[in-house]
């Protein structure tokens, strides 16, 4: 079974709100999850995000993928950090990085 943290939308029409989950790859959008990690609510200036270190670690280590969405918002509060090599505007692991 692979596993992704992922966002799961709530809230009403035009006031999103979105949990950050663990579910199912193949579980719908807003289907079954496996155990919810924190919130992400875009609405607020700046856009409040809460996340239970602990356990998003500990899904990482058992193998869940994070979604790029997922990754940026964390990456933008400094709650992830990732030893990946930077890239280049093509998207491409830049020729300096693989130097090092």
């Amino acid at each position: 079974m692979a596993m992704k943290v992922r966002l799961k939308r709530t809230g009403k029409k035009k006031q999103s709100f979105y949990r950050i989950v663990v579910a199912d790859s193949s579980s719908p959008r807003d289907g079954k999850m496996i155990e919810q990690l924190g919130l992400y609510n875009p609405n607020l200036d700046p856009p409040e995000v809460k996340v239970n270190k602990e356990r998003l670690q500990y899904w990482i280590e058992e193998g869940a993928i994070i979604s790029p969405t997922v990754e940026s918002i964390l990456k933008s509060r400094v709650l992830l950090t990732t030893d990946k090599p930077p890239k280049n505007k093509r998207g491409k692991i830049s020729a300096t990085s693989k130097a090092k």
